[in-house]
């Protein structure tokens, strides 16, 4: 029979809640397993008979001996005509021994891959899981044509039938594809083309991708400075050197870049909108920076993640349409312009860079979803698209206008807003003796999501502040954060 703590720990597990889903000879299989892995029950040990058991555990003696047999199915258990059931042989690596050793094992700290650890460390990159005043990048939600969205899906559903649940292309739906590359050239100048379009999950992915194709472990990337989080924690977590090059008031430091003792493999860029300054990186810096890695043979890997929203004309081309020597990847995303839940990206490559990429994302997750695909390319080629963005880039500017008025006049004692040209989110600069983290801190315990501006910065050389988002958030919404924001600050200032 059970020792009484061996028994007692099997009627422990039957009457858990935790185990309430599965049925009551499954609770004790696992239970009688657990103590054979834990080395509580020996190899050899005899086990109680099912119909004593059953009368101990207060079940039927059908209920034990259907646990019994899956024990013996999976080979914890012997069982011998007229001697009964005994731990198997097969188990003795489970000895109390082992059990001890394992234990051990598990309270010591996981060891991590350089790389892994990188990445966790790291933090990866936090996402707003639902809209919190005042998250950046976030779009409005609430004002999107769900309706013609439902429409073309079903059109799809009606055309394509089951092909549309088969795996789609890693390089991505032909008709998304096409359409991608019309937008691209009609809107941002570019020069694009469908077999060059490849079709991603997020431009996280994308980052991922341009790190682990084009740039070995230990090689020299330039980066902005202040940085995009995601794309530095990306370089980092493949091991490459980040070299940070300054801005101004007209973006990257581009001569800084060409007079740089060691050249590097690539470039990153935010040329539309930098993310977090907003600047809009000038044409003769672009067209310095392309000559540039036109003579190192390098790489410029252009973050064009929400140009569709520039509120004071029309953007400047993109570097990829300026670009006749092939060196720019460029990266665009439907998370901002549309909703974050389609997880669509995508990338335009010099036509060498299509089947190395392509067969890279085939290692990630292998391809994107069909039915939003061919959804999208359909919302793109109706025009529904274009005036989504145009009536959205409306709202935006004047909810970007609104939240000038409001900061001014409810946080003038402790930040300075630097109102960008575009984009989704706006940067403070803390005027007053107020540590950064702290207001971070304080301010996402009481349900406003700031973005510290510290952390993007790779050198000290720095003013403290934090971006504010304000896409998704209604005037009325963000007057009630706003005042809130200003209660919360006040406590920290240092004398």
């Amino acid at each position: 029979m059970f020792k009484h703590a061996q028994l007692e720990s099997v009627k422990t597990w039957l009457g858990d809640p935790a185990h309430g889903t599965l049925p009551r000879h499954a609770r004790i299989q696992r239970a009688i397993r657990q103590l054979i892995l834990d080395g509580a029950l020996d190899v050899g040990k005899p086990l109680p008979a099912s119909r004593a058991l059953a009368k101990s555990l207060g079940v039927s003696r059908d209920t034990v001996e259907s646990a019994y047999s899956q024990l013996h199915a999976e080979g914890f258990i012997e069982r011998r005509v007229g001697s009964g059931s005994f731990v198997s042989k097969r188990a003795q690596r489970s000895s109390r021994r082992g059990a001890t050793q394992h234990l051990s094992l598990r309270r010591e700290s996981t060891r991590l891959s350089q790389r892994g650890a990188a990445m966790f460390q790291g933090g990866g990159v936090r996402e707003s899981l639902a809209p919190r005043p005042f998250a950046p990048g976030v779009p409005e939600t609430r004002s999107f044509p769900l309706q013609t969205w439902e429409r073309l899906e079903r059109q799809v559903l009606k055309e394509y039938g089951a092909r549309a649940l088969a795996h789609s292309h890693p390089q991505g739906m032909e008709p998304l594809r096409r359409a991608i590359a019309d937008h691209v050239n009609l809107e941002r100048g570019g020069r694009a083309t469908p077999e060059c379009v490849l079709v991603l999950t997020s431009s996280q992915q994308a980052l991922t991708l341009c790190s682990t194709v084009l740039l070995d472990d230990g090689d020299r990337i330039f980066i902005e400075d202040p940085v995009y989080h995601g794309a530095r924690k990306a370089f980092d977590a493949a091991g490459l050197a980040c070299v940070p090059v300054p801005l101004d008031a007209q973006g990257m430091q581009v001569a800084r870049l060409v007079d740089m003792a060691q050249p590097g493999k690539a470039v990153y860029l935010t040329p539309s909108h930098q993310f977090p300054t907003g600047t809009t990186l000038a044409l003769d810096r672009r067209l310095a920076v392309i000559e540039w890695a036109r003579q190192h043979r390098a790489w410029i890997i252009e973050d064009d993640y929400d140009s569709e929203f520039h509120y004071a004309g029309r953007p400047t081309a993109c570097v990829q349409g300026l670009d006749a020597h092939d060196r720019t990847i460029y990266i665009g995303t439907f998370t901002k312009s549309l909703f974050p839940g389609l997880r669509i990206a995508y990338m335009v490559l010099p036509s060498q860079l299509v089947a190395p990429m392509t067969v890279a994302r085939t290692l990630m997750d292998g391809h994107s979803a069909s039915i939003p695909q061919l959804t999208l390319a359909r919302f793109m080629e109706g025009g529904h698209f274009g005036a989504h963005v145009r009536a959205m880039r409306g709202v935006y500017a004047d909810r970007l206008d609104a939240l000038v008025r409001l900061v001014r006049k409810h946080l003038a004692d402790f930040v300075e807003p630097r109102v960008p040209v575009g984009g989704m989110q706006m940067p403070c600069i803390l005027i007053r003796n107020i540590p950064e983290r702290e207001a971070i801190d304080t301010a996402r315990r009481a349900g406003i999501d700031l973005l510290g501006l510290a952390a993007l910065h790779a050198s000290n050389k720095h003013k403290a502040g934090f971006l504010m988002g304000f896409a998704a958030y209604t005037p009325d919404e963000m007057e009630a954060a706003v005042k809130k924001l200003a209660g919360l600050l006040r406590p920290l200032e240092r004398p």
